[in-house]
């Protein structure tokens, strides 16, 4: 169970009594019994660059202002030196406005093709996959004590993840802080959160580690790469080619992470086997069922 000490690590953390987040639905279960079970929310917002409509994504509608800069950041449209003059969000109309003082070469970026793996907005590749040729991850080395306590702590922390579930939680780290927890109906979502965070506070990503409740794929090592974080994990699973880009850029790339367990596909050298095994608490049964649900 969550301690006022475990929240208090966090900068930001997930604020279950925010308003809209999820409301409560009647169904009836498997005996024709009345039930009643919270489910998440989710709603549209458009982001603008400037004048020039850029997309519409399901968001659960919190911290919007960070998503949109986290997005265009992530994207390639927004460079960590733009000249950003203003972020105008208006709830009624669901739309969210970043202002730069110049234009951008966002146009070009627009006729790229999309692909996702089937969460919210996904990625755009194209440019983005020839930039990964200039990434350079630092090898900060990372200690397997801070991953276990990292998981321990997330785990315990409430959130919409472990209370309704249908919705990914992607949380930045530094050794064995945990330090910002976005969520979302789309895990490419909860990390662009967590970019336009990093990018409005020149937060540094050398020695930062990406949690992640959603699966490794592709998209999330890319955007993890992009960003400059040399460490992505997860309790979830991992995809042929999420592994290949993470072995090609050099970044640590863990999954399966649950309890004592976990496996390592990319970037092993950085770990540091301090924490014995064996001297760590298994998962609790509850964080295994509501886990599941994500």
């Amino acid at each position: 169970m969550a301690t006022q000490d475990n929240l208090s690590e966090y900068l930001i953390a997930p604020d279950l009594s925010r308003r809209g987040l999820s409301r409560a639905v009647d169904g009836i279960d498997q005996d024709g019994k009345k039930s009643v079970l919270s489910v998440v929310e989710e709603r549209p917002l458009t982001i603008f660059l400037n004048a020039q409509e850029i997309v519409t994504a399901m968001t659960i509608g919190d911290y919007p202002e960070y998503l949109a800069l986290g997005f265009l950041r992530n994207q390639g449209m927004l460079p960590d030196d733009a000249d950003v003059t203003g972020i105008s969000y208006d709830e009624e109309l669901e739309t969210v406005v970043v202002r730069t003082a110049t234009q951008t070469s966002f146009e070009d970026k627009l006729k790229k093709k999309t692909r996702t793996s089937g969460c919210a907005v996904g990625t755009v590749f194209g440019d983005m996959m020839e930039g990964l040729e200039e990434v350079h991850l630092p090898a900060s080395p990372v200690k397997t004590s801070w991953l276990y306590a990292l998981a321990a702590k997330i785990n315990r922390t409430p959130s919409l993840y472990l209370d309704v579930g249908a919705i990914h939680g992607t949380v930045l780290c530094r050794e064995d802080r945990p330090l910002v927890y976005m969520e979302d109906v789309g895990r490419h979502n909860a990390v662009d959160k967590i970019a336009g965070w990093m990018l409005s506070e020149q937060i540094s990503a050398a020695d930062k580690i990406l949690y992640t409740t959603g699966r490794l794929t592709s998209e999330m090592v890319i955007k993890t790469a992009m960003m400059g974080i040399p460490v992505l994990a997860s309790r979830s699973g991992f995809t042929a080619w999420g592994v290949e880009i993470a072995q090609q850029v050099g970044l640590t790339l863990i999954g399966r992470m649950r309890g004592k367990r976990f496996v390592c596909l990319s970037g092993d050298e950085r770990l540091l086997r301090d924490a014995d095994p064996a001297l760590v608490d298994e998962e609790s049964q509850r964080s295994r069922r509501k886990g599941g649900r994500a």
